[in-house]
């Protein structure tokens, strides 16, 4: 919940700062102050989970959001006081008064929540958690409501003249490409950062010990963590490939959309936690229950990381003509490659899960020869995608030297070749 929290507001600052293309010392000192506060929240859940029963957690959270929401208002009023700073499209609109109403209804939303958060708070503090839990969906809640209210009302009401890009929470709504890309690559950073630094802490022998216990041999003292290895470079080879096949995917794409960006975020929460997968997959006996259930949570959280991206791409397929180059839509020479490339993780990570069921006594050994050999799979999908790709082509170019010798009627020969064959 803290990742989609702190997500949440990384979304925000991606859309307020798309239509305030330009800054000066004073939005500088704004969004630095707003930047602090946001580093801050990771704490004040950090308060509520380790005391649940006390408030102070949630209304510190609480406090930290109104003042985020009010920063961000003072940058929308300042932004628009100076019509300079503006995106093209708002400075060239003769509705900026209701752009910038708008823009200020839809920030102002989440810090009313979290004010009736911190009441409830005191009154009945369960309820204030289901509270902030709908403030991360709360974009989506609206839109459902409106559609709903649009449909019963029967029309859509146009609410602007403008064609607003903007604040629409609908889920072709543009982000920022590069900001996306720029926050997914720090994620891979400080998820590959705490692998590193769980491999370096408490795996390297004492000098004492393998003096002592291993006749002063660091070799033969540094195979007892072998297992510990094994899970590292697995663990290291899973992030940095998931992070391959995200760069693979942004490099074809030439817009993101707010529903990608969703797809995205679930993605790194779930990358997020490859690190507790590579921790769990070596901290039990081997061999046990709870080896199993490790391993098994670890091809899940691989799965869902995976399926998620794949979903990105779907998405992109969708309104391929906007978010895609023309040679990985449907139909393009690298199209097949792509969908083969997004959908080899969660494809091996759901069979090694049910793989592991049936055998689970060797479970780890699986799991392992899985994270090593998705690299070498990727070798071998390339080749033998090009090897499908040359079949398909013999295949149908024998059909079509096939139809071109059958005689075709002169008035035929001026339609299309589906027309013909159909």
């Amino acid at each position: 919940m803290t990742f989609l929290i702190v997500t949440v507001a990384w979304a925000a600052h991606i859309r307020l700062f798309q239509v305030i293309e330009r800054i000066d010392d004073t939005l500088a000192l704004l969004n630095l102050a707003c930047m602090m506060l946001i580093t801050f929240l990771p704490y004040t859940f950090s308060l509520m989970a380790m005391f649940p029963n006390y408030i102070l957690g949630i209304l510190l959270f609480c406090a930290c959001v109104m003042v985020i929401g009010l920063i961000q208002c003072l940058i929308v009023l300042y932004g628009f006081s100076h019509p300079f700073l503006l995106n093209d499209q708002i400075q060239m609109s003769e509705n900026q008064a209701y752009y910038k109403q708008h823009i200020l209804k839809v920030i102002m939303r989440v810090p009313i929540m979290c004010l009736f958060a911190s009441i409830f708070s005191v009154i009945f503090f369960q309820l204030s958690y289901v509270i902030l839990a709908i403030v991360i969906f709360l974009p989506y809640i609206s839109e459902c409501l409106k559609w709903i209210r649009n449909k019963t009302i029967g029309g859509q009401v146009e609410d602007s003249p403008d064609s607003m890009l903007f604040y629409t929470y609908q889920p072709s709504e543009p982000l920022s490409k590069e900001r996306v890309e720029a926050f997914s690559d720090g994620v891979y950073a400080i998820v590959a950062t705490l692998l590193i630094l769980d491999i370096c802490e408490g795996n390297v022998p004492d000098p004492s010990v393998v003096k002592k216990q291993f006749n002063n041999s660091l070799t033969a003292a540094l195979q007892e963590y072998g297992p510990e290895y094994l899970a590292y470079f697995g663990s290291y080879a899973t992030v940095g490939l998931l992070w391959f096949v995200h760069h693979s995917l942004f490099l074809h794409v030439t817009k993101a959309t707010r529903l990608m960006g969703l797809f995205n975020t679930f993605s790194l929460a779930f990358v997020g936690g490859l690190p507790l997968a590579y921790q769990l997959t070596h901290e039990f006996p081997r061999g046990s229950r709870n080896e199993l259930e490790a391993v098994q949570i670890s091809c899940v959280i691989i799965f869902f990381a995976g399926l998620f991206q794949l979903a990105m791409w779907v998405v992109a397929l969708f309104t391929e003509r906007e978010t895609l180059h023309p040679y990985v839509r449907y139909g393009g020479r690298d199209h097949t490659f792509m969908l083969a490339k997004l959908s080899l993780y969660p494809c091996v990570a759901l069979g090694t899960f049910f793989l592991t069921c049936i055998l689970s006594r060797f479970s780890a050994p699986i799991f392992h020869m899985m994270e090593i050999g998705v690299p070498f799979a990727f070798l071998l999908l390339r080749l033998l995608v090009r090897v499908a790709l040359a079949l398909l082509r013999w295949l149908f170019c024998s059909a079509r030297n096939d139809l071109d010798s059958v005689p075709v009627e002169e008035e035929d020969l001026r339609l299309p070749i589906t027309d013909v064959l159909t």
